[in-house]
């Protein structure tokens, strides 16, 4: 790994790009050290779903928190198809690169795989502003964000992973052992350190009954193949159907290709289901990791099922392939997109068995400290010849413990 004895500097800009509520829930810890340390500038630009009202205006949570908004970039998408979302592609491009080029910060910090994301890589690059990249070096396979995250990745100077594989396979793209870290998944730090809520104060703040039993599902589309989301939804909707002691805390959809579909089954559901399901376009990362914790299962595709909800000891149903390829624990029960097939999923995770056996399963993702390492590099690494990149040739008998 890299080394992080530098000296250090005596002032630095750091801008942080955030596109969506799940992304700025993660960063949100890493802000935070930045704001409060005298020899950073924090810039904060805010794009895609945070500036849209379809999505619940998350930019009011970012200012909520009391972070200034250095620039807001809008990314409209007209409609959830392919050109739809190039279109909103085109103008985040432009509009980041124009914000980018007036806050001339030192490093850009950009978090995980979505095409908000590549647009900010793509402008850095054309502005020579070097970049941060966390959560590179994974594989979600049944989405079009393995190819972003990856292009992102060979677009950046250093690097932050969530595990030491993804660390490795950040190496065998070519990027030098010395710039890459394993930090663990950032997710975990705010599990460590946020007070979060008892399960009576998060009813009271859904203004929602949760029963005794309650499911957390995030279903979002499986962008490689976006014409399979109607019937994977209504595929989910029917196996939930089988479990009527079962109260249903849904989250909103991403702004991805496919989504309005998706969106519009999940509130027909809602209303002709109104005591037993509820709908929060954004729960936020306080109520989010606090429905975590009191649920008998995480339900749907999102990544949060695999990273975060084993830190919790909470078991998964992980269904279809959006997240093939991620680490995940014996606590996560994948299966197909098939009424079936998820109904026989969710009866297994709700045994009382398997509910005890999660309670002792590790985890793959770190120790909850991400933010701190992240910070301490970021805050101090030399920036002179930072964006002088040469491609890492793995030697002949190169193994996994670089």
């Amino acid at each position: 790994m890299g080394s992080r004895d530098h000296c250090r500097p005596m002032s630095r800009t750091l801008a942080v790009l955030t596109g969506s509520r799940a992304e700025y829930g993660l960063l949100r810890p890493l802000m935070a050290m930045m704001r409060a340390d005298a020899d950073v500038r924090l810039q904060t630009i805010v794009t895609g779903m945070h500036l849209q009202a379809r999505f619940g205006n998350t930019v009011q949570a970012i200012e909520g928190d009391g972070f200034a908004i250095d620039a807001r970039v809008a990314m409209p998408v007209a409609d959830d198809s392919p050109l739809g979302v190039v279109s909103s592609m085109g103008r985040g491009i432009v509009g980041i690169a124009e914000a980018l080029a007036r806050l001339k910060p030192d490093l850009l910090i950009l978090l995980g795989d979505r095409y908000e994301v590549l647009c900010a890589a793509q402008a850095a690059l054309l502005l020579n502003i070097p970049l941060a990249h966390i959560h590179g070096g994974e594989a979600s396979q049944g989405t079009m964000d393995e190819s972003i995250r990856h292009a992102i990745t060979k677009l950046s100077h250093l690097h932050f992973t969530a595990a030491q594989a993804y660390r490795w396979r950040v190496i065998q793209m070519g990027e030098h052992p010395s710039r890459v870290w394993n930090v663990g998944a950032i997710g975990l730090d705010s599990i460590r350190t946020l007070p979060l809520l008892s399960r009576e104060a998060l009813q009271h703040d859904l203004a929602f009954d949760l029963g005794e039993h309650y499911f957390l599902i995030t279903y979002h589309p499986v962008t490689l193949d976006p014409q399979r989301a109607t019937a994977a939804i209504d595929a989910l909707l029917s196996a939930l159907d089988h479990f009527p002691g079962h109260r249903l805390l849904f989250t909103g959809v991403n702004a991805d290709p496919g989504y309005q579909t998706i969106d519009q089954r999940i509130r027909e559901y809602c209303r002709r289901q109104p005591h037993r399901v509820h709908l929060v376009q954004s729960l936020g990362q306080l109520r989010y990791l606090s429905a975590m914790t009191w649920c008998d299962a995480v339900v749907g595709n999102s990544s949060s099922g695999i990273i975060e909800a084993p830190a919790l000891k909470r078991p998964t149903v992980n269904v279809g392939q959006r997240q093939l390829g991620r680490l995940r624990t014996p606590g996560i029960i994948d299966c197909d997109e098939s009424v079936g097939a998820i109904r026989d999923a969710l009866e297994r995770v709700i045994a009382p068995h398997f509910q005890d056996m999660v309670h002792h399963l590790p985890h793959p993702y770190g120790d909850g400290h991400a933010a701190e390492a992240i910070f301490s590099v970021v805050s101090t690494y030399p920036l002179s010849d930072l964006l002088l990149k040469k491609f890492y040739d793995l030697p002949e008998n190169a193994t996994t413990t670089l």
